[in-house]
């Protein structure tokens, strides 16, 4: 049985400090074995029977992640391992691969059952087992409800930042509904006090046929002084023309758009019944405007709906071609309550990045963690950017904000699962964890940061094409025995 020798297995960083007794165990309860390029060594999900060290050679470690093969590391080092690393757990869970491992040329390594490798451990390092069970277990359940929590926080403030926004449309509907019952009441008793006043069919229908032809609206956008010079021109001629209340009529008959020539062609459709024709006209008008102000706020509220359904992306396959611009532009909606008056959002977008391939409800995630942050940083003022660009086979996303910066000796820590630096109850630590597994590990992609006090930019980026379908993992020829 060709195995490693003591002497191969110290110079080995994994087994530099062991003892002779304890390298002559292994040398003795493990083998060599040798995988040709691109030789299967281990295939996620299969039972974990083996740890396995790397002698010579290169390998490549690589994770499915529903669906998507994404490489995790690559290395000719000696000494590095793989395989059945969680055997010391035994049976407290399902041991089976969390990864592949493929030799990327002619390898050979030391191939350890994983039942001894568990014995092993838990017989020569028993204080250290408990605290790496300790430390699994723990990390596990921690993460597993605080991230359930940052997802439901940041479910909370999408909600929050959309019931805001749909409440001034919703609410703006409503009065104009309540409003326009009365109006309505009040154009018809208008129009029946016409025909009370003796004007006949003929002219009654020159007027109501008169009203489709007037201005819905001012031709231009006035000044104020404009206004006010139009409203007295036409309350004058009004009460020139035996309009009682000329100077109450004038203001909202100069809002729709009526000056002294639409007033003459009304005078001239009423037959010479002026005051009264021009009362139910203002009724009328504000008929008009009532509708236009329900249909406008209609209108918000569809145009909000439909940027919480691009957000939650209830309605898509989960993974397809999306325009990124349509994700960050319905996140930044989402988001705007939070934003207030002292901070600046800058949207800088490359009109020919082509749509990409992704699973966009959770990049939506992505961008709302980024710009949570960032607006976090800014603490109310400064200015938000983003940016969308293409580097060679890759879309980038930039989320840039000129808040305080991130220290340089975190940078290479902002990622790691419950590091925070906020306050203690105001971060999880899980945010940007949360981020980068969905950008590497669901989509192939990378996360980069640069930080300086006044301007910190992190930059998403993501594979233009779809990942190529990769062939089933067949388990080597021959089993290390």
């Amino acid at each position: 049985m060709n195995t490693a020798s003591p002497e191969q297995l110290r110079e080995l960083f994994l087994f530099e400090d062991l003892d002779d007794e304890k390298l002559g165990w292994l040398s003795a309860c493990g083998t060599v074995a040798d995988y040709p390029e691109d030789g299967i060594i281990c295939a996620q999900g299969d039972a974990a029977e083996f740890l396995y060290v790397l002698l010579d050679g290169e390998m490549v470690m690589t994770q499915n992640v529903r669906g998507h093969v994404a490489q995790v590391s690559r290395t000719d080092r000696p000494g590095t391992y793989g395989g059945a690393v969680q055997a010391y757990l035994g049976d407290k869970i399902e041991q089976r691969y969390q990864h592949s491992l493929r030799a990327t040329r002619p390898s050979k390594l030391f191939v350890l059952p994983a039942r001894k490798f568990a014995k092993m451990v838990r017989k020569w390092f028993p204080m250290a087992t408990h605290l790496l069970e300790g430390i699994f277990f723990g990390m596990t359940n921690a993460r597993r409800v605080v991230d359930q929590r940052e997802r439901l926080t940041a479910l909370g403030t999408i909600t929050a930042g959309l019931t805001h926004e749909l409440n001034n449309p919703a609410a703006a509907a409503a009065r104009a509904s309540a409003e326009l019952g009365d109006r309505l009441i009040g154009a018809q008793k208008s129009l029946a006090g016409l025909a009370a006043q003796g004007v006949d069919c003929t002219h009654l229908s020159a007027l109501v046929a008169l009203r489709p032809a007037l201005p819905a609206a001012p031709g231009g956008r006035r000044s104020p002084l404009e206004v006010s010079d139009a409203e007295d021109e036409l309350g004058d001629w009004l009460e020139e023309h035996g309009v009682d209340d000329a100077w109450d009529l004038a203001p909202g008959l100069v809002a729709a758009g009526i000056g002294i020539e639409q007033a003459g062609e009304v005078e001239q459709a009423a037959g010479g019944h002026l005051p009264a024709a021009m009362r139910w006209l203002a009724e009328v008008l504000e008929v008009t405007q009532l509708q236009a102000e329900i249909s406008e706020a209609m209108g918000r509220i569809t145009a909000l709906l439909d940027s919480a359904r691009q957000y939650s992306q209830l309605d898509r396959a989960p993974y397809q071609r999306t325009d990124l611009r349509e994700l960050l532009d319905s996140t930044l909606t989402m988001l705007k309550r939070k934003f207030g008056d002292g901070v600046m959002v800058k949207t800088v977008y490359d009109e020919t990045l082509p749509p990409v391939p992704v699973y966009a409800a959770e990049l939506n995630q992505v961008w709302t963690n980024l710009i949570v942050n960032a607006l976090y940083a800014m603490q109310g003022s400064g200015t938000l950017t983003i940016r969308t660009a293409r580097e060679n086979d890759y879309a980038m996303v930039e989320i840039a904000d000129t808040g305080t910066g991130i220290p340089e000796e975190d940078l290479d820590r902002i990622f790691t699962p419950f590091f925070t630096t906020k306050p203690v109850g105001q971060g999880t630590g899980l945010g940007l964890d949360i981020s980068w597994r969905i950008v590497a590990d669901r989509h192939g992609g990378d996360i980069r940061v640069e930080s300086l006090p006044g301007d910190t930019r992190f930059q998403v980026l993501l594979p233009l094409t779809e990942p190529a379908e990769e062939p089933a993992e067949e388990p080597a020829e021959e089993s290390p025995q």
